[in-house]
């Protein structure tokens, strides 16, 4: 059967139109490399947009790695093996500092996240309460010794003088010394807060209520990263934190399935206590105070000489767009 040169231009017509009605996620997926420091339940809103197909939705095939330290995990977005890379942004600062093509494309820990706990018969008003207690706490360098020791600066409390000793365990092991009666008072990440908590200890002090807003992890990428593929991974991300927000229920029982070798309950303990206190970013946007007080931080342990410029780290541009894209979803 002939068509006649009408009919050819309709059918032409058409099959145009629908190519330019099928959706971009309809597309060939991108696959991109994510190089996490370690796998965290603080990292949880990168776990639930894989979870949630967030990602898929976006025309993203994710595959997580796990570097095991910041410069690790950093390095592998510098040469060119990973797409972004998820730590604190001290890192990123420092490496942008020598020269390095990277930047920060978006929050995910938005408090300092780390708490003191100790024993029940510890009475405790203030860090001055330390003096001859031997506190566990992470090998440097890590966030949570940081915080500990500029709280105890910050209360002129000179650990040599008040007989504070600090003892220093591989990161994780922080519960041992004060199950083993060798310490006292411990600085905890999650979950090994709720761990303690569940042994009879009580929480002291908690960083997250003392800083507010603090950057203490996000996502970086190279600065020559493809935009597009940027905003996709971001606003999934954006896509995740409201969907933590509001399905609370929902994202424990992801966060259990992500962390099998935990007891449900701490895990549970450690989503919520989180969500309470606001450690979860609400957004991947990144204010310039919460930037501001997270390398204060830095600044006063000697990590990192001088403040960044909010506007040369941050990428902002592609934080506003995925903003733009996720609402759009």
């Amino acid at each position: 059967m002939k068509l006649s040169l009408k009919q050819i231009s309709v059918a032409l017509g058409c099959a145009m139109a629908l190519a330019l009605a099928v959706p971009a996620t309809a597309q060939a997926p991108k696959k991109v490399v994510i190089s996490q420091l370690f796998q965290s339940v603080m990292f949880l809103p990168l776990y639930v947009a894989m979870d949630q197909g967030l990602f898929d939705k976006q025309g993203l095939v994710v595959t997580k790695q796990t570097a095991g330290s910041p410069n690790a995990a950093l390095s592998a977005v510098i040469s060119g093996s990973a797409d972004f890379s998820l730590h604190g942004p001290e890192w990123t600062a420092i490496a942008a500092s020598k020269g390095a093509d990277v930047q920060v494309v978006a929050g995910i820990v938005n408090r300092a996240a780390v708490w003191i706990a100790a024993a029940p018969d510890l009475k405790y008003s203030g860090p001055a309460d330390f003096a001859g207690q031997t506190v566990s706490t992470g090998m440097m360098p890590i966030a949570s010794t940081s915080l500990l020791n500029k709280l105890l600066s910050d209360s002129k409390i000179d650990p040599a003088t008040t007989k504070i000793s600090i003892k220093q365990v591989q990161a994780g092991a922080e519960l041992g010394p004060l199950l083993a009666g060798q310490a006292s008072v411990g600085v905890f990440y999650q979950p090994a807060l709720e761990q303690a908590v569940a042994r009879g200890f009580k929480v002291i002090h908690s960083f997250p209520q003392q800083y507010g807003p603090y950057l203490l992890s996000g996502i970086s990428a190279r600065k020559s990263v493809d935009p597009d593929t940027a905003e996709r991974f971001v606003a999934a991300l954006e896509q995740s934190m409201r969907f933590m927000q509001t399905h609370p229920s929902e994202t424990v029982a992801i966060a259990k399935k992500e962390f099998p070798s935990v007891e449900p309950q701490v895990v549970e303990a450690a989503v919520k206590r989180m969500l309470d206190e606001k450690v979860y970013a609400t957004s991947v946007a990144i204010s310039p105070d919460a930037l501001r007080v997270a390398m204060e931080t830095q600044i006063a342990l000697g990590n990192l000489k001088s403040q960044p410029v909010y506007e040369q780290l941050i990428a902002k541009p592609i934080i506003d767009r995925s903003l733009v894209r996720a609402a759009a979803r």
